[in-house]
């Protein structure tokens, strides 16, 4: 990668999640435009700059990151919400990455290999991951529906959708173990997850539940097992 992108990268980074304390975030949101903070924080993204380039010749590119990023920080902090405030964030990343790599494209004439989104073997990967998530969160709901065990309270300290979630992140990753050729990290896993999830379980004292919950730990292990070794063939 060139170098150029990472200091420019590398700014970004020490800019939004260093020296932008939770205090200036909140700041902007309540007071928008109105907000010292967010002026502060596109000053601190332009003298970064210079700082890490140890050069004022990079005064264009500053500036033009510098007003780049007052505008799209200026625009989430006029529509954000409560109840958008998590989307937004990421939306707001995306933006500025994708400005960064525009910046350094016009000034420096630099250009991403993207090759690799016409190789097969890519798409071979992005959908055995893809899979995994969703997909195969409703096939397992659909295998092990006739399993759940009767008049099961929900928890209060139960997060909503949380064995979901974990679910698709226990896949994911061992989907890249096995990729990557470390199947001693699929064993950790489970065994970690055991520790955890089976010592609440146990507490419970309650057969069915566990056995529910285990044959559904075990499911998602194996189709992402078998999964990931299929995708391997093809790579």
């Amino acid at each position: 990668m060139d170098i150029y992108l990472i200091k420019l990268i590398i700014a970004h980074l020490i800019g939004d999640f260093f020296l932008q304390p939770n205090a200036w975030v909140k700041d902007k949101g309540r007071k928008k435009l109105k907000s010292a903070k967010l002026y502060l924080h596109v000053v601190i993204h332009v003298v970064l700059i210079f700082v890490i380039f140890l050069s004022f010749d990079v005064w264009k590119t500053a500036l033009t990151i510098g007003i780049i990023h007052f505008v799209i920080d200026a625009l989430k902090s006029i529509f954000q919400t409560h109840k958008n405030a998590r989307i937004l964030f990421f939306v707001d990343q995306v933006l500025h990455f994708s400005s960064i790599v525009a910046v350094w494209h016009f000034f420096y004439k630099g250009s991403l290999d993207i090759g690799f989104l016409n190789d097969p073997h890519t798409w071979i990967f992005i959908s055995g991951a893809l899979f995994l998530t969703m997909p195969t969160s409703i096939v397992m709901k659909v295998i092990i529906a006739k399993w759940i065990p009767d008049n099961q309270p929900d928890s209060p300290k139960s997060l909503e959708n949380a064995g979901k979630y974990i679910g698709i992140l226990e896949r994911t990753l061992i989907f890249l173990f096995i990729l990557t050729n470390h199947f001693e990290a699929v064993g950790f896993l489970l065994a970690a997850k055991s520790i955890f999830r089976f010592g609440d379980l146990k507490e419970k004292h309650d057969l069915k539940l566990t056995e529910y919950v285990l044959i559904g730990t075990l499911l998602s292990f194996g189709i992402a097992i078998v999964t990931a070794m299929l995708i391997q063939r093809f790579i």
